[in-house]
């Protein structure tokens, strides 16, 4: 059984079909899917599931925090099953590509007292840009 749906199982998250499609769907490591490619994959499994309920299913995810939303230079958010693996991520400026990584050292510390403005920080969003392998070797 995935992370995920072990996860929404300890939960009590009432797993219906087409709720176990889309979390079987973002199963695995470094998975950024958009809720469009979602769709397509579950419909593979699931012909009848309509983008309706992916969407709605996504939204209840995020809401949960069980998956993260991640907004990228693109127009298409993307879900990411790894909410609760502290990570930041990799993405390719030119096809979009994203990989989770895990940086050393505390994010969280990286800010100095004297640019915090008096803020109390709860979380942090790096997001490191350049070209995957693929785009390199065509560049």
């Amino acid at each position: 059984m995935s992370d995920l749906l072990e996860r929404l199982r300890g939960r009590g998250w009432r797993m219906t079909a087409q709720r176990r499609v889309v979390a079987e769907v973002l199963d695995g490591e470094h998975v950024h899917l958009t809720a469009d490619e979602v769709h397509a994959r579950a419909v593979t499994k699931l012909p009848e599931i309509s983008r309706a309920t992916v969407y709605n299913t996504l939204g209840e995810l995020v809401t949960l925090g069980e998956v993260l939303e991640v907004s990228t230079d693109r127009r298409a958010k993307r879900y990411d099953p790894n909410a609760h693996r502290p990570h930041q991520h990799l993405v390719c400026a030119r096809c979009g590509a994203i990989r989770d990584v895990h940086p050393t050292g505390n994010p969280l510390s990286a800010l100095p007292d004297s640019e915090r403005f008096g803020f109390t920080i709860s979380d942090v969003e790096v997001t490191y840009r350049g070209l995957c392998p693929n785009c390199s070797a065509s560049a």
